[in-house]
């Protein structure tokens, strides 16, 4: 009975392929409301997924998407990427213009196929099939359909019908068939009705739907995708992927699993043993341990992709790392962990999702939401987290890519949930002093040293161990806010710690920094921290207000003009206090030296739409207020010209 009614979906799925005739995707068919603000429309999006065995699910995906102008160009090509744990059975494809008419069929040759390894993979699976009609004349129509097999149950396919912005949805649909006792995880986002289900025999079918969904058009600081668009996501309860099975009922069940792959992996070399012990000898602190051996394995090691069948999942022995001297983020985070249980410290294998602003994780849906591997390393007091992947950052420091979010701790109990270390005002600073002297060609000699901590010293830090003298100079000619100008000396100083600091140092020359007018001279005093941003009003607002970064700015400025010169206007000071953040600034004159101060306390945090318009009033007052100007007036007893 199973069998039949997964026939019966399946079977009507298929009619609409087979149904679809000439005039069938004509654009007129489209209701006026989903071509409002929208580069595409999805037609029609079907997903099938069926558990056939504990270890296999069969996916079928079926898509139509009209293409109305250039902008949705990128919406109409096929790419699917594919492994050792998923196999794409077949592709399917044809090409109908503005009225509905097919102008060609997808054939198999047609379809390339490629190597997925990334420039840093030594090793993996990942293969992908592409495909693109390449047609230009628009309004037009692709449609696709693929069947592919997984041989593993961890990773159920998500439901994303709204493929990303400006883009509209006709009829979309996402069917999941499981055995009737079996535990179906699913999390709705932004999807209020229940999905169908229907039961017949021994199969449950779960389904959700969507219809006449209008475009997104996304808003400055607006939520994350998955919070303003329709999404679903799933995760089973028992699954197996190779020879391991495993349950995400919990997060303790998911920890036991990832125990169970990494188990009897963190066995070092005797030669390693030996220098566990010579490194730590004389360490008065297991801190001082763990940073010692966390110096070795930065010197000793580098990152490199190996990713192939559950080596995507389960990390390569420590044993491997100690003679190869390279792993990718599993690896070398077992291999620190083998490095300080050798010297008798305790640590964790931490699972996180990583990424510079990646959303957190759901944290109360647990499944497999991660893509990155650390290490933390409970001490006296506080927590000591490990970035084993890079060879130049400080021990104890997450940055934006690791920091502020939830992850999971691997312990002999299970998985644990926790929290990275947070970065906020306090740490997330950049102190600024500038002493410039204005010549009279107007030409702006300056010195700017400035101290970077945190988050706001990440580029920086990595720029500078990334970069040789040379691009790190060439980068300078390039990014600073300047007209004309020329980077003389500059050097910087990292100072690693769990908070760690650069000191910057940059002498320029800035060609025609004043405006001369007559007898006037116009000098904006902020030289070096103008907020870039002004934001467009929207009485129309629809999302909420995220703003994802707490910092803070201080800037001290002495400028030396020339003499003969007296004051005719002066910015007045200005202070901002609101909910977003507090901005101050004065300038005053003291003999021939403009003094300027400016601080900005720029606050994180959600605010409801409505508040959009004071944002927008803070930004635009920090914006005129960073480029107010002086103006001096030249003294006629002068009686050499400017």
């Amino acid at each position: 009975m199973r069998k039949w009614v997964s026939l019966y979906l399946f079977s009507g799925l298929i009619s609409l392929t087979a149904l679809a005739g000439d005039g069938d995707y004509a654009v007129f068919k489209i209701p006026p409301a989903l071509l409002k603000n929208a580069n595409a429309v999805v037609r029609v999006h079907e997903q099938y997924v069926e558990l056939q065995k504990e270890d296999r699910l069969f996916i079928r995906e079926h898509y139509v998407i009209t293409i109305l102008n250039e902008e949705g160009n990128h919406f109409s090509e096929f790419f699917e990427p594919y492994h050792k744990f998923l196999e794409i059975k077949s592709v399917e494809g044809a090409l109908y213009d503005g009225m509905g008419k097919k102008l060609k069929s997808l054939k198999s040759k047609d379809v390339e196929d490629g190597s997925g390894s990334g420039g840093e993979s030594l090793a993996d699976d990942n293969r992908y099939k592409k495909h693109n009609f390449y047609y230009r004349v628009y309004p037009y129509t692709i449609e696709y359909t693929i069947e592919s097999v997984k041989k593993e149950t961890m990773f159920f396919p998500s439901w994303v019908p709204v493929f990303g912005e400006l883009i509209s949805v006709e009829k979309s649909s996402f069917a999941v068939d499981v055995p009737s006792g079996y535990l179906l995880r699913y999390k709705e986002f932004n999807y209020s009705r229940e999905p169908d289900i229907k039961e017949s025999g021994k199969s449950k079918i779960y389904t959700w739907s969507l219809a006449n969904f209008e475009s997104i058009k996304r808003e400055y600081a607006a939520p994350s995708w998955k919070n303003i668009a329709p999404y679903v996501l799933f995760a089973p309860s028992s699954f197996v992927i190779e020879d391991y099975k495993g349950n995400m009922n919990d997060w303790s069940s998911f920890g036991k699993f990832i125990l169970s792959l990494n188990k009897g992996r963190d066995q070092l070399p005797e030669p390693v043993k030996a220098k566990v012990a010579e490194l730590t000898r004389g360490a008065g602190t297991n801190e001082e341990k763990v940073i010692r051996l966390y110096r070795y394995l930065q010197a000793n090691t580098r990152y490199i992709s190996i990713q192939l069948g559950i080596g995507g999942w389960r990390p390569l022995e420590a044993s491997f790392v100690a003679n190869k001297l390279y792993g990718d983020c599993k690896a070398l985070s077992n291999y620190m962990y083998a490095l300080l249980k050798e010297a008798g410290i305790p640590s964790f294998y931490t699972v996180i999702k990583s990424g510079d602003g990646a959303d957190d994780i759901q944290v109360d849906f647990s499944s497999s939401q991660f893509n990155h591997v650390i290490l933390s390393v409970p001490l006296p007091g506080d927590t000591l987290w490990l970035e084993c992947t890079s060879q130049t950052q400080s021990p104890g420091y997450m940055g934006d890519f690791t920091g502020n979010r939830h992850a999971v701790i691997i312990t002999e109990e299970g998985g644990k949930l926790v929290t990275t270390p947070r970065y906020g005002m306090k740490e997330n600073t950049q102190v600024r002093n500038v002493k410039a002297v204005l010549n009279e060609e107007a030409t702006l000699e300056i010195e700017a040293r400035s101290t970077y901590s945190c988050m706001q010293q990440d580029d920086l830090h990595m720029m500078i161990n990334a970069l040789s003298k040379d691009k790190v100079k060439e980068y300078l000619q390039h990014q600073l806010d300047f007209a004309t100008y020329e980077v003389g000396r500059f050097n910087y100083k990292e100072n690693q710690s769990r908070f760690p600091t650069i000191d910057e140092e940059l002498d320029i020359t800035v060609s025609n920094y004043a405006t001369i007018t007559g007898k006037r001279l116009f000098i904006v005093p902020n030289i070096m921290s103008r907020h870039a941003r002004r934001l467009t009003p929207n009485e129309s607002r629809k999302y909420e207000v995220e703003l994802d970064m707490e910092y803070r700015d201080i800037d001290s400025v002495e400028i030396t003009i020339p003499a003969g010169y007296s004051v005719e206007s002066v910015p007045q000071e200005v202070v901002l206090d609101t909910k977003f953040g507090r901005f101050r600034s004065s300038v005053k004159m003291e003999g021939n030296r403009i003094l300027y101060y400016r601080s900005l306390d720029h606050y994180a945090g959600k605010f409801p739409a409505k508040e959009y318009a004071e944002l927008v009033k803070f930004y635009d007052a920090m914006y005129k207020a960073d480029r107010a100007k002086l103006v001096l007036v030249k003294n006629e007893t002068t009686p050499k010209s400017f």
